[in-house]
């Protein structure tokens, strides 16, 4: 415990901060960001070796060995291919310096400690990542219920006989409408922007 105080009193610890909007562009997350396709930066964290960088489509980690190494790792983890879960909040006690949030991302977990003082910041970061991981597992269950309608829909298909339609092209029409109905479904469940989730809870 006393070389933790120490640590943080000489500010050798590992405790991050959260970088301010304005900020945003003076770190090394925003240099991987896809602009391109209209991704911005709503949260970011900085501690002295890491950067977690919350963008509206993807966490972006900017892995430090550690704080003398200039070696970085560059990580990305996409909302729509790798679920956010495990969501938790750990605040501080009375003589902590640091609050906690944990989650899992994909199948990776993650810790950060955070200075307390940016603990009202934190807990809306709580809220969209919960918001986000609660939303991404109602449009799994989403998608599963309009698979399995279009398999009872192509049993019942096979069913119905017309002596005017050939087993091609009856096979064609419903390969083609189970395509379509697939990818259309897809796209409305397979979310891949959460600005409206960032903009809802976050409050810069």
């Amino acid at each position: 415990m006393f070389k933790k105080l120490a640590a943080d009193a000489l500010g050798l610890s590992d405790i991050g901060i959260v970088v301010p909007k304005a900020d945003f562009d003076k770190t090394e997350s925003d240099d991987f960001l896809m602009h391109e396709s209209g991704e911005e930066i709503f949260f970011l964290i900085k501690t002295k070796a890491d950067e977690y960088c919350f963008t509206n489509k993807a966490l972006i980690h900017v892995d430090g060995a550690n704080a003398i190494s200039k070696k970085r790792t560059l990580k990305r983890f996409d909302y729509a291919y790798h679920p956010i879960t495990n969501v938790t909040l750990e605040t501080a006690g009375t003589i902590d310096l640091d609050v906690e949030i944990k989650f899992t991302i994909g199948s990776i977990p993650m810790t950060v400690d955070i200075h307390k003082r940016f603990l009202a910041e934190i807990k809306d970061l709580y809220k969209v990542l919960f918001a986000i991981s609660i939303e991404v597992k109602e449009n799994e269950k989403k998608y599963a219920i309009a698979e399995n309608s279009l398999s009872y829909a192509s049993q019942s298909m096979g069913r119905i006989g017309n002596d005017e339609v050939t087993p091609a092209q009856s096979f064609e029409e419903i390969t083609r409408f189970a395509h379509d109905w697939m990818q259309e479904n897809r796209s409305k469940y397979a979310k891949k922007d959460f600005t409206d989730t960032f903009e809802l809870y976050i409050n810069q």
